[in-house]
């Protein structure tokens, strides 16, 4: 990966501000999981601000997968913050009002692929550990892969296992994820559901539909154990939680004749589940379920991420003290939506999200607001203030 010393190459942007880090960030492309050279600009900034850098590479060939650990004071508490340079693809360019690499500011609006997902984020953190200056109490750490967007095989989980190998796991981490659904502390993510996929396939016997005794028709079979599948309520939700839920994705037999029945059909679903379930425990459920319906079945299932919460702490107490501050707002602790790394940082340490407004995460104009980048930058260093004091 490019390195880089500031100076002949580059000019140092102001570190304190949020927009100049954005827009350099977003100025190197970077679609998952190629880094370009955005990785490499934002470790130079982190040196010149006193952080060591470990360049943490892992996989081979294109699932090669580039990340680094960076980390300024080796004293508790310890707060990490983590996040991702890689952006997904931008779509065609000529959608865009402006260029999705240029970060053109316009009436306060600052655009470009990664603008709020989440090269913003990253940027305002940088900024509050700038504002707090070097050779203040406790420990200050970046965890920043690659590979986010795409198969996180090769990401954040094994920064994390090197993590715990080398002694820097944290107290405490925000993962600067865009969790604010309208206005800069709207919403706290406080945990996460867990995701399972499972691609189904059951065998039967191809036949005539004239003779079906002299065959096994799978589709039959499959529309049986999927109707259990379907028909069981999984929860009702919990405290933090809502109901898990059982989604079917795709039926494909991929026949085209009306006088035959086929061989094989297959489905595809996805449980989204809270924390009274856990994956082993749903898979289990699943493989035995389509052996009681279809014994000739297969079940590939896959858990992304098992479900996590983070009961409020001091360190959650201090995120929400320093967004009222800034802005007045409350914000909600929710576990809804999607999956992100906190996932796997939640099983070393306490996690939460919180970052900018994500309306526009991977559309045509993604944005960010330049005071959002301020607001959201002032909040960052109030809490790194009140918890390392």
């Amino acid at each position: 990966m490019t390195r880089f010393s500031f100076g002949e190459e580059a000019s140092l942007p102001d570190t304190t501000d949020p927009v100049a880090l954005t827009q350099m960030l977003i100025r190197e492309p970077s679609v998952s999981p190629d880094t370009g050279a955005a990785q490499a600009l934002l470790a130079a900034v982190l040196e010149q601000m006193g952080f060591k850098v470990w360049h943490l590479a892992f996989g081979e060939g294109k699932e090669k997968t580039f990340n680094f650990f960076a980390r300024r004071g080796d004293k508790g508490p310890h707060i990490c913050f983590a996040g991702h340079t890689d952006v997904v693809p931008p779509g065609k360019e000529e959608l865009w009002t402006h260029l999705p690499y240029a970060a053109h500011i316009a009436d306060g609006v600052l655009y470009g692929r990664g603008a709020c997902d989440m090269k913003g984020g990253i940027a305002a953190f940088v900024a509050a550990a700038s504002r707090m200056g070097e050779g203040g109490p406790g420990s200050v750490s970046l965890l920043i892969t690659g590979d986010e967007e795409g198969r996180a095989t090769y990401g954040t989980q094994k920064v994390l296992e090197w993590m715990a190998q080398e002694g820097h796991i944290p107290d405490y981490c925000v993962v600067g994820e865009p969790t604010n659904p309208l206005a800069i502390g709207d919403m706290i993510k406080n945990g996460r559901r867990g995701s399972l996929n499972a691609h189904i396939v059951v065998e039967g016997v191809q036949g005539h539909v004239a003779y079906p005794h002299r065959a096994d028709n799978p589709v039959h079979r499959l529309l049986a154990l999927l109707g259990e599948l379907t028909a069981r309520p999984l929860d009702e939700g919990s405290e933090w939680f809502e109901a898990s839920s059982l989604q079917v994705t795709s039926m494909d037999v991929g026949n085209t004749a009306t006088n035959v029945i086929p061989a094989k059909a297959e489905a595809r679903l996805n449980i989204r589940f809270n924390n009274l379930h856990t994956g082993a425990e749903l898979a289990r459920w699943i493989t035995t379920v389509c052996q009681k319906h279809a014994p000739q079945s297969h079940a590939d299932i896959h858990i992304s991420g098992e479900s996590f919460l983070t009961p409020p702490g001091a360190e959650t107490r201090a995120l929400i003290s320093a967004i009222r501050q800034v802005t007045g707002r409350d914000p909600k602790q929710d576990t809804g939506g999607g999956t992100s790394d906190a996932r796997f940082i939640a099983r070393y340490c306490p996690a939460v999200e919180f970052g900018l407004v994500g309306a526009s995460i991977h559309q045509v104009d993604e944005h960010t607001s330049v005071q959002d980048l301020e607001t959201l930058t002032q909040i960052y260093h109030i809490f790194l203030k009140e918890v390392l004091a």
